[in-house]
């Protein structure tokens, strides 16, 4: 067991304290901005207003907040059981916090549409705010639950990519939201907040992790390396190549950059060898020194 230091407590503190700041984003596009336009979406909390607003008709008040835990609480009792008891604490404070943020804004935020926005407009507001926090959550290691459990507890029988497992279940969740009185619209709008969370998410996990990846093959190859060490201040690696039309073994000049950094490294290689062949390609999750570091467990 590692020891206890100052360091672990405030990356500890840090980590949570950004994962409920990420779930208080994601509850709030759900309650300020989708469900006062009635819009619908994906995922547990999907599913939850579709409940709610089915317990409704009968009578039965019930927070969304509170439908989320349950739904969440009843996937995992059932995964613990299928698949162990292996799930992260910070999956479980993550569920925890988004029930608990949802119930809070439904509480505090006043009734109807009070951002007074397009209903178009209100959905794609949410969709953002939803993915910023599913995005926070997921970059501090953390899970919103819902249809990752459902896929954890799929892939046990069967080998099914997750992304497919999502638009699955989301499509079927949003669909059946016309079960429960909703019209055809609602179901367009909710399918709309689900592209806008997924795009939303990945612009901003790609933003954070991608970097580039520079192949370059010229004669200079010592002229190239050392121009971009010492000017771009990158590290360079030199692979070994021939081409095989002239059978002529040569250097192949590999450069890990950031984005912000390709197009310099490309003046240089210009400057240097104008005949030079690049390729450039997108990397993520680059770690080591001058980029992200490994994350701790």
């Amino acid at each position: 067991m590692k020891p206890l230091t100052f360091e672990t407590v405030m990356r500890t503190v840090k980590e949570y304290f950004l994962m409920t700041l990420g779930m208080m984003l994601y509850s709030f596009g759900w309650i300020g901005c989708i469900m006062p336009v009635k819009g619908t979406g994906g995922g547990a909390a999907g599913l939850s207003m579709v409940l709610c607003h089915a317990f409704a008709q009968v009578g039965i008040d019930i927070q969304i907040g509170t439908m989320v835990f349950f739904l969440n609480a009843v996937l995992l009792l059932i995964a613990g059981f299928i698949i162990g008891w292996n799930f992260g604490v910070k999956t479980i404070f993550c569920v925890v916090v988004i029930s608990l943020g949802m119930n809070f804004w439904q509480d505090v935020l006043p009734e109807g549409d009070f951002l007074h926005l397009e209903r178009i407009l209100a959905v794609i507001l949410g969709g953002i705010l939803a993915g910023i926090g599913i995005a926070i959550c997921f970059s501090q290691g953390g899970s919103t639950g819902g249809t990752d459990i459902v896929a954890m507890i799929i892939n046990k029988y069967r080998t099914i990519s997750y992304g497919k497992i999502l638009i699955f279940s989301d499509f079927v969740i949003i669909g059946s939201s016309m079960l429960v009185g909703f019209h055809i619209d609602t179901v367009i709008y909710g399918y709309v907040m689900t592209a806008v969370v997924g795009y939303t998410v990945d612009m901003i996990m790609a933003g954070n992790q991608q970097s580039s990846q520079v192949l370059i093959v010229t004669h200079d190859y010592e002229k190239m390396a050392d121009a971009i060490a010492q000017n771009i201040h990158r590290g360079v690696t030199l692979l070994d190549s021939q081409g095989w039309y002239s059978k002529e073994r040569s250097k192949i000049v590999m450069v890990v950059c950031r984005k912000r950094e390709t197009a310099m490294i490309l003046k240089f290689v210009k400057t240097i060898d104008p005949n030079a062949f690049m390729t450039v390609g997108s990397v993520m999750g680059v770690y080591g020194k001058g980029f992200q570091a490994i994350s701790q467990p």
